[in-house]
């Protein structure tokens, strides 16, 4: 990747580069969860989904951000929720009226979700939509579901934030989670502006981000469930806008692929510091180990992992703020989405004057 660190720290130069304004869209996610929280209470969310504690509680994961949220809400609810969390790119045969579907997607015209909408509301079952306002999804919804059509127009990839409010809303709703949505809006207001365009990137920590990504490999390795759907985002925003492969895994499965875990303690280790990259072979890893859980468990997770792979980065959000866990894991999630534009923008892959030619180096 031929990157163009200047353009980061010169914001005539990024807004120029950026002409579809994707850093404001991504500053926006704040405002996503205010307005998802204000369309579902117009909605009438107690109404239709009510207080009721459902048999079975279904997440959706049609593609786009959908499966990382879902990820989320499901780490989130933890094991000791009291019911059933099942994911799934459709609703399974036996949903019922006794049970609640919470679903995503970016495609007016996604049928395969359609048809699990009329499936799930011709049963009874009680169901959230975050969707498009027209095409077969809504058309299946009308009247028999609650469909939350965006109110902040961004692109799909920006969504997570919207798609997380409204999961979490849902959740709030049937008293299986509380989640505290004005702390949660006002603390990614705070994120975006800690990324403005207009820090330069030693006070940036999205920028920063990018900038520890360019020319690696990210081995995004979560330390408990919440912070891995995180990484899963985290890919989904690097492929997405600066053509970034990066592997997710939880650190757990990280350890058992013993190829992959020697290169990343290989990378990390003190030795590495002192080693010409031109030596090696291909694209060299960087390991980010993910942390949004608090408590014993976690700590112990940290610990270990940080043992094993002393020079990783750790990038942990309740070392930043205080807030609950919903809120560390969507500020780290908005975090991923800022750098990996910046870094997309960076190295020109966003249609920008960022790309450095041959011809100049």
């Amino acid at each position: 990747m031929l990157l163009d660190d200047t353009l980061l720290d010169d914001p005539r130069r990024l807004q120029d580069a950026d002409g579809g304004g994707l850093l404001r869209a991504a500053a926006m996610a704040g405002a996503q969860v205010r307005a998802t929280e204000e369309a579902a209470i117009e909605g009438g969310i107690e109404r239709l989904v009510g207080r009721d504690r459902p048999r079975a509680l279904v997440l959706l994961t049609r593609p786009g951000v959908g499966p990382a949220s879902a990820q989320l809400l499901a780490a989130l609810l933890g094991p000791a929720c009291p019911v059933p969390v099942v994911l799934s790119d459709v609703v399974p045969g036996w949903v019922g009226a006794l049970d609640v579907v919470i679903a995503h997607t970016d495609d007016p015209g996604d049928r395969v979700l359609a048809e699990s909408v009329e499936l799930a509301t011709r049963r009874g079952a009680r169901m959230v939509i975050t969707a498009p306002e027209s095409g077969p999804v809504a058309q299946a919804a009308a009247g028999r579901a609650l469909l939350l059509p965006p109110r902040i127009p961004v692109p799909g990839a920006l969504s997570f934030a919207r798609v997380l409010a409204a999961g979490l809303i849902t959740l709030s709703t049937l008293g299986l989670l509380r989640a505290d949505l004005p702390a949660l809006a006002d603390e990614l207001d705070r994120e975006a502006e800690r990324d403005h365009p207009m820090h330069e990137s030693f006070v940036n920590p999205a920028k920063s981000l990018a900038l520890r990504l360019a020319d690696r490999t990210p081995l995004l390795w979560g330390l408990d469930h919440a912070a891995t759907a995180v990484a899963a985002h985290g890919a989904l925003a690097l492929a997405s806008f600066s053509g970034v492969v990066a592997d997710v895994a939880g650190y757990p499965q990280a350890v058992i692929r013993p190829a992959l875990h020697r290169a990343a303690v290989s990378a990390t280790s003190q030795a590495d510091i002192f080693a010409d990259p031109d030596d090696d072979e291909g694209v060299p890893p960087r390991v980010l180990l993910l942390a949004v859980s608090q408590g014993p468990v976690a700590d112990a997770a940290r610990m270990a992992a940080s043992e094993s792979l002393r020079g990783a980065d750790v990038i942990a959000p309740a070392e930043e703020v205080t807030g609950d866990e919903a809120l560390r894991a969507a500020l780290l999630a908005v975090r991923f989405d800022l750098a990996a534009l910046y870094l997309g923008l960076a190295a020109g892959r966003l249609g920008g004057p960022g790309i450095v030619s041959p011809a100049a180096l």
